[in-house]
């Protein structure tokens, strides 16, 4: 499986610091947490020559549910776009970059949804990745599941980085 060791592609964030805690600006709103639920800025570099479009996701592998929580997934990203603004991925927002879609989330809604795991338990790890892909458009279903477009992200899959952050309550 393709990583970022060897192309150099790297992913960071001027709103959330790898292996830090992610502050109320990006928490869910509801089911008992109450955050603003913005989109954090992401930027990239380094993108493998070969690439034809980028996608982003949001994972916490610790979610309660057997399968993790899908936070975010952005797919058909433009293979020139170098980063998403603060923002780009709520709701009625018109920053995400000219073609690039936003498939659904666990919470059964497109767009990012930050997070909000159970009272008490540990935090939990949120991954930030980005996708290097050897294809235009992913040509997913619009109603694709985030785990079908994830098959698809790793089918076509050039490079990948990430980061991780953590939240609690």
């Amino acid at each position: 499986m393709p990583t970022n060791a060897s192309t150099g592609f790297a992913l960071s964030s001027t709103d959330i610091e790898a292996d830090s805690v992610i502050s109320n600006k990006h928490v869910f709103d509801g089911s008992g947490c109450s955050g603003a639920n913005i989109s954090p800025a992401l930027s990239w570099t380094g993108a493998p020559a070969g690439t034809k479009s980028l996608a982003i996701t949001c994972y916490d592998p610790d979610a309660p549910t057997g399968s993790g929580f899908w936070h975010w997934v952005v797919y058909d990203i433009p293979a020139d776009v170098t980063s998403l603004d603060t923002g780009a991925g709520n709701d009625g927002s018109r920053s995400l970059p000219a073609g690039a879609k936003q498939g659904f989330t666990d919470y059964s809604t497109r767009g990012w949804g930050g997070p909000c795991p159970p009272p008490g338990d540990k935090p939990h790890r949120y991954i930030f990745t980005i996708f290097a892909l050897s294809v235009d458009k992913l040509g997913v279903p619009e109603n694709a599941t985030a785990a079908g477009i994830g098959f698809e992200l790793h089918a076509n899959e050039l490079a990948r980085a990430s980061f991780t952050a953590r939240f609690g309550r």
